[in-house]
C-alpha cells in the first residue's frame, strides 16, 4: 500500500512539472536557437558586391566624359596662360579638361585652360591678360575667368556685363604670386586652391549651371570615318612657331609638340596630350595699331577633327555666344571620345590648308 502511494505521488509530481513547463511557453514563442558559426559569403553576395562596385563610378565628368565616383558640380575655371617662349614650359596645363589656343597680339598665341574635374592642388601659369574672345569662350562654360590684366575692350566687357573674374591687377592680387626663376611678365602664377579661395572671398557662385556646354560623347566602338593620319602640324602666323600632335596608338592619345619638342608640364614633367584635337578656321580682324584682334566665333566655318588615328574634315557651327562648338560632317553632328580635348583656332585666310598640314599614316 505504501509502494502504491509513493508511485502515485511520483507520477503526480511529474505531471505537475510537465504542466508548468508547457504553460510557461506562450503561443507563438520559440526557443532560442543555438549559436551558429558564421558562413562565408556565397557567390551570390560576391556578385552583388561586384555590382555595387561597378555602380560606384556612375557619374561622368562633364568636359571629359570620364567616369568619376563622385558627382562634381564645381564651377569651371578658365585661366589665361602665357605661351611666350620665355613662359614655356608652363605649369598645370596637363590637368586642364579643355585647352584653347589662339592668337593674341601680333603673332604670339595664348592658351585658355579650362579646369573643372581636377580636385588636387597644383600650380597654374604663368598667367597673362585676357581678350574679349577669350571672355566669350568662358561664357560657353559658365566659367570664372582668371587673368592678369586685359585689353581695354576686355575690361569694358567685364565691367558692363558684371562677369565673375579674378584679376591679379584689380581685385584678386593676393591669390597670385611671382616666381624668382623667371623674369616678369613671365613669372606670375596661381593655383587651384588659391583660385577657389579667391572665388569664395569675392562671394562668387561656385556651382556649375551651364549644361549646354557639355558635348556628346561616343563609345569606344563608334564608327570612325576619315583618313588614317599619324598626326598634324599647325602654324598660326609665325612660321618659326609650329604646334604638332603625334598619335600614340598605345595610349590612344595625341601627344603635343612645340617646334618638334615635347610640350611638357613643368609641374609634373608630363607631356600634354588629348583624346580629341580640333582645328577650327575662323575670321580674324585686326582692331588697332597694337595688333589687337577680334575672332569671329559665331556662325560656321571649316575645320578638322582628329580622333583615334583618324582625320576628318568638319564644319563647325555656333549659334550664339553661349553655345558650344558643334562639329558636323555631311550634316551629322560628331561626338567626342572621352578624355581631354584641345581646340586650335587659326585664321581662315588665306585658307585652312595654309595653317594645317595633315600627316598621312605611313604605309
Amino acid at each position: 500500500m505504501l509502494m502504491v502511494t509513493r508511485m502515485t505521488g511520483f507520477i503526480a509530481a511529474f505531471m505537475v512539472t510537465l504542466l508548468i513547463t508547457s504553460c510557461s511557453l506562450e503561443p507563438g514563442t520559440k526557443k532560442s536557437a543555438p549559436a551558429m558559426t558564421p558562413i562565408a559569403p556565397t557567390s551570390t553576395s560576391s556578385a552583388a558586391s561586384t555590382e555595387v562596385k561597378q555602380q560606384v563610378a556612375m557619374f561622368k565628368e562633364p568636359f571629359t566624359g570620364l567616369l568619376s565616383e563622385e558627382k562634381n558640380d564645381s564651377r569651371p575655371l578658365l585661366v589665361m596662360v602665357n605661351n611666350h617662349p620665355s613662359a614655356r614650359p608652363q605649369s598645370g596645363l596637363s590637368y586642364a579638361d579643355v585647352l584653347y589656343e589662339s592668337l593674341a597680339e601680333g603673332e604670339v598665341t595664348r592658351i585658355a585652360a579650362l579646369y573643372q574635374s581636377a580636385k588636387a592642388n597644383f600650380t597654374i601659369g604663368p598667367v597673362r591678360s585676357i581678350r574679349p574672345y577669350f571672355i566669350d569662350l568662358g561664357k560657353i562654360y559658365d566659367a570664372v575667368l582668371i587673368h592678369a590684366g586685359g585689353s581695354p575692350d576686355a575690361y569694358t566687357q567685364l565691367e558692363e556685363q558684371k562677369l565673375d573674374h579674378l584679376d591679379e591687377i584689380t581685385n584678386a592680387g593676393r591669390f597670385f604670386w611671382r616666381e624668382a626663376f623667371r623674369k616678369a611678365p613671365h613669372n606670375l602664377y596661381t593655383g587651384l586652391v588659391k583660385i577657389r579661395m579667391g572665388t569664395e572671398k569675392l562671394g562668387l557662385r561656385n556651382e556649375y549651371m551651364a549644361t549646354q556646354a557639355i558635348p556628346a560623347y561616343v563609345p569606344e566602338n563608334a564608327d570612325k570615318l576619315g583618313e588614317l593620319s599619324s598626326g598634324m602640324r599647325i602654324t598660326f602666323l609665325l612660321k618659326s612657331y609650329a604646334v604638332s600632335y603625334t598619335y600614340d596608338a598605345g595610349l590612344k592619345l595625341y601627344k603635343r609638340f612645340v617646334n618638334d619638342v615635347p610640350h611638357l608640364d613643368l609641374s609634373n614633367n608630363e607631356q600634354l596630350a588629348a583624346s580629341n584635337v580640333v582645328v577650327l578656321a575662323a575670321e580674324h580682324v585686326i582692331l588697332d595699331n597694337e595688333g589687337r584682334r577680334d575672332i569671329k566665333m559665331i556662325g560656321s566655318g571649316r575645320g578638322y577633327l582628329f580622333q583615334r588615328n583618324i582625320a576628318q574634315p568638319i564644319e563647325w557651327r555656333k549659334s550664339d555666344v553661349f553655345d558650344r562648338f558643334h562639329l558636323y560632317r555631311d550634316g551629322k553632328e560628331i561626338g567626342l571620345f572621352p578624355g581631354k580635348t584641345h581646340y586650335l583656332i587659326v585664321p581662315n585666310k588665306p585658307s585652312l590648308e595654309e595653317h594645317l598640314t595633315i600627316q598621312s599614316e605611313a604605309p
